[in-house]
């Protein structure tokens, strides 16, 4: 089977593709690098020990798609291109919505040209309302987003549920990611922000590396055991692994199919930090900020139905992300970029480091 994958570079992407290479499916990639590095492509190669097609390519220019899908014969797409920084969306609406949904439409268009009718999407669990109970389920209500980023997620869904109701056989994947942690466990391939990182877990591990003086923890009197936010955080293979199973789902099943890939447990933030901590040793300096507009407290999933229709569940533990994490970031301090740069301005944060 041939497997197209978008924004094959990022963070998410660059691990599903090994995960595919594993099980030896033929992998055709693109990514315009705009949230990535080429480094990644080239060690995806490395630890996969195999050559897969790749393409520098932006993904709402519709000549380059078509010339791609008229050269391979596409079986599925997983679609995970996109710009995906919450603040940044919410000072540059336009072009999260104009890049976003362009790209999704584009990429249908071509599937529907070439007859392609198996699709994968990278949505988020920012499509949920704010005022759902815990856990969430695929039945949760959606809607009321907190910002463009969500919305843009939200209205790419709508268009993948229309299209596959206006079209016979279409067979489309709508997976909710909680909170991806994690890198894979060679420390050669994780999440590497271009700027200042929007997720928690790159910004301990960059407080960690001396690359940032503290974790800003937003909020401390939440109605949680430690008066800290409470999230579904999930190691970035095991979502991998959420990938391949809905792909193996969508052989058989038609329609528009609805997918929460979380553990089903919720960890507060200084829950995390101190994981982080017992898992390297080093110690993250935090600082307690005020709550952020928008927050909630709890946040985290059922997994009731991917363990039924997916056949699929995790298998590791936030302590497992949290040393990857670190194997990653010490390794490669500076991300990918660090092959290029000095090493000379970093500083652990401890007496001691493992």
């Amino acid at each position: 089977m041939k497997v197209f994958v978008t924004g094959g570079a990022g963070y998410i992407g660059s691990h599903t593709i090994l995960e595919l290479l594993k099980l030896e499916y033929d992998v055709v990639a693109v990514d315009n690098f705009v949230n990535s590095k080429p480094e990644a492509i080239k060690r995806v190669k490395e630890l996969a020990g195999c050559d897969f097609s790749f393409y520098e390519m932006n993904v709402c220019d519709d000549w380059q798609l078509d010339e791609l899908f008229t050269k391979h014969k596409i079986d599925c797409v997983i679609h995970f291109a996109g710009l995906k920084a919450v603040g940044e969306s919410v000072t540059k609406p336009l072009e999260y919505y104009e890049n976003n949904l362009n790209s999704t439409m584009v990429l249908c268009e071509t599937m529907k040209k070439h007859n392609v009718k198996n699709i994968i999407f990278s949505s988020s669990a920012t499509v949920y309302s704010t005022e759902n109970e815990m856990p969430l389920t695929e039945r949760s209500r959606i809607g009321g987003c907190t910002n463009p980023y969500g919305w843009t997620k939200f209205m790419c869904e709508q268009i993948l549920r229309d299209t596959a109701n206006a079209n016979e056989g279409w067979s489309v994947a709508l997976l909710r990611y909680f909170n991806p942690i994690g890198a894979h466990e060679s420390g050669k391939i994780g999440e590497d922000p271009q700027n200042i990182p929007n997720n928690i877990m790159p910004y301990i591990a960059q407080v960690a590396v001396g690359r940032l003086p503290y974790l800003s923890v937003f909020g401390d009197d939440y109605d949680t055991p430690d008066g800290t936010g409470v999230r579904d955080y999930i190691h970035v293979v095991d979502l991998a692994r959420g990938h391949v199973a809905a792909i193996e789902y969508l052989n058989s099943h038609t329609g528009a199919n609805i997918f929460n890939l979380g553990t089903g447990k919720g960890t507060s933030v200084l829950e995390l930090v101190s994981a982080f901590e017992d898992a390297t040793g080093v110690e993250i300096s935090r600082k307690i900020a005020p709550r952020r507009p928008g927050d909630i407290a709890v946040c985290y999933t059922s997994t009731e139905n991917t363990k039924k229709e997916l056949d699929w569940e995790t298998e590791k533990t936030v302590f497992q992300a949290c040393a990857d994490t670190w194997k990653w970031q010490k390794n490669n301090p500076h991300g990918y970029d660090s092959i290029s740069r000095s090493h000379e301005d970093i500083r652990i944060n401890s007496k001691s480091s493992s």
